[in-house]
């Protein structure tokens, strides 16, 4: 990703869907160390990747997808529009940065499809009816369980 190779390389693209690709540059990724097992390495290597996105400002992702984007990554979204993922389920940075990087493009392949508009729509004639009777049973059930007034 951004940093792994000098700059006279030509940048990989990586695919999300067949509309839309990122730029090896638009991505980031910083190593720490991880919390966890692994025993005496664990103090030793910076197995964990944080890995950043500006979602805002990515020239790569449609109005519309952004906007979903932003809705979509809730906190791991700064308040600049760059998602932050920190993956540290494995025990080697190479694992990690390839599961930071699935659950990015996961994250975006969500947003992608447009959501339907939701048609309001009125309740059936027999629905209403069976509302209205499930409701009087109901009632009727509670006041059976009164206790009946006293009697003077």
């Amino acid at each position: 990703m951004a940093g792994r190779r000098p700059g006279r390389y030509p940048r990989r693209m990586i695919r999300v869907t067949d509309d839309i690709a990122l730029s090896e540059s638009e991505i980031t990724e910083s190593f720490v160390r991880a919390s966890g097992p692994g025993g005496q390495n664990v103090n030793k290597v910076a197995t964990a990747v944080q890995l950043r996105f500006d979602a805002r400002g990515s020239p790569s992702l449609p109005e519309g997808v952004r906007r979903r984007l932003e809705k979509l990554a809730g906190a791991r979204l700064t308040r600049e529009g760059v998602i932050v993922i920190f993956a540290d389920r494995f025990r080697t940075q190479e694992r990690n940065r390839e599961d930071a990087l699935q659950r990015l493009l996961a994250l975006i392949r969500r947003a992608v499809p447009e959501p339907k508009p939701r048609r309001p729509t009125r309740p059936t004639a027999a629905s209403k009816e069976r509302r209205l009777k499930a409701k009087s049973e109901r009632s009727g059930v509670k006041r059976l369980r009164r206790s009946p007034p006293p009697v003077e």
